[in-house]
């Protein structure tokens, strides 16, 4: 008797708990104009900003605008040296492609840029996010120390546009990675080499100063609670754990002031002028910006090696920004596995809190207290 062929068997149903989530990592940044058009609304859009310009809102909008159209010059010539146009976005879309690499096949996980200040805005990266349709989103900001005037003011905004579009899936929320080893051990490597390249390049009887350069903030922010200047001494604390450097010479100083308020001090600028007084070469590492940006490519390399050469400084280095560098997206890497394995919504690098009590800003602070609730998305997307 003749027998029907054999059919292969059809494969079982896949049971939906047996697949991987998939996870939407964010990458939260700053942003910066995309064309020497967009560096006036860019501007705008920061002294607008409520964390930014603190000031009654009655008079932010009018006030914001004018800071805006009194800087856009300046500004603009900063980026035309540039090529017109900030390159920040095509860097951090390269983090979160190489990112995304090291997290597959372990995570199924897609990676995605969320800028605060121009496009891509929050609403606009909800949308591509919404439509890949994941089981959860780990929001990473690419700022290592918390500050309410920059991760602080990028989680509001995500959860805003949550809220807007009606997103609610479980997140989870990474509020800084200050001190986290990898990042640490992988700054330090940059440093290390730069370092021992510039002490090359030095006459042996000339020292070197190591000036670990932060983006400044107001004393009036830091003394209301924020804890981003006790962040970024963890953060020089932690590099220099990691340096081999006998009888290292190194200082925290901060940059870019932009209003006429008291900002914390020591200032890169004050600080490069002592080091010209001590006929004292100078490494400036920016320990707070982890891509290359205005503040770095213009700034640093420039505006203050001009100030450097002119106060008679017997040498000027810089440590490159972390960009793509492959001992830190690994550290990345490694912040985004223990965040989603640690079951909190909101969470340090190590898990709980890392802030002294003092520092009331400190999201988790702001969360226990009943504050806004955008430091914790799923709840508030849901609201």
């Amino acid at each position: 008797m003749a027998h029907a062929p054999l059919m292969d068997a059809a494969p079982p149903p896949t049971d939906p708990q047996d697949r991987q989530r998939r996870v939407a990592v964010v990458l939260l940044n700053l942003g910066g104009p995309d064309s020497p058009a967009a560096v006036r609304p860019f501007l705008t859009n920061l002294f607008r900003d409520p964390a930014i310009l603190r000031v009654p809102g009655i008079v932010r909008p009018f006030l914001g605008w004018v800071i805006a159209a009194l800087r856009t010059k300046a500004a603009t010539a900063n980026y035309a040296i540039l090529g017109g146009k900030s390159p920040l976005l095509e860097l951090t879309r390269d983090q979160a492609a190489a990112l995304e690499a090291a997290l597959r096949p372990e995570v199924d996980a897609r990676c995605f840029v969320a800028m605060r200040y121009w496009h891509p805005f929050a609403a606009e990266t909800l949308r591509d996010v919404m439509a890949w349709a994941p089981d959860e989103v780990l929001l990473l900001p690419l700022y290592p120390q918390f500050s309410t005037t920059t991760t602080g003011s990028s989680m509001d905004d995500w959860a805003d546009a949550c809220r807007r579009q009606g997103f609610a899936v479980p997140t989870t929320t990474v509020c800084c990675w200050h001190s986290d080893p990898g990042f640490a051990a992988a700054t330090a490597r940059l440093v290390q080499d730069t370092y021992t390249r510039a002490r090359a390049d030095l006459p042996a009887d000339v020292p070197l100063r190591v000036l670990f350069s932060a983006h400044g903030l107001p004393e009036s922010i830091v003394a209301a609670g924020d804890p981003y200047q006790w962040q970024v001494e963890q953060t020089v604390a932690a590099v220099v754990s990691h340096l081999h450097i006998e009888g290292l010479d190194h200082i925290v100083c901060y940059q870019s002031r932009a209003t006429p308020q008291k900002w914390i001090t020591p200032s890169t600028e004050a600080e490069i002028e002592r080091a010209a007084l001590e006929k004292t070469a100078v490494l400036i590492c920016p320990i707070a910006f982890v891509s290359e940006h205005s503040e770095t490519l213009v700034e640093l390399d420039i505006e203050y090696r001009e100030k450097a050469d002119h106060v008679g400084v017997p040498g000027y280095f810089r440590v490159p920004a972390q960009n793509s560098d492959a001992g830190f997206i690994a550290a990345l890497a490694g912040i985004v596995h223990r965040a989603m394995a640690g079951g909190r919504s909101l969470c340090s690098f190590a898990g709980p809190r890392q802030c002294p009590k003092a520092h009331g800003d400190c999201p988790h602070a702001r969360a226990g207290k009943g504050g806004r609730p955008a430091l914790r998305i799923s709840e508030a997307a849901s609201a």
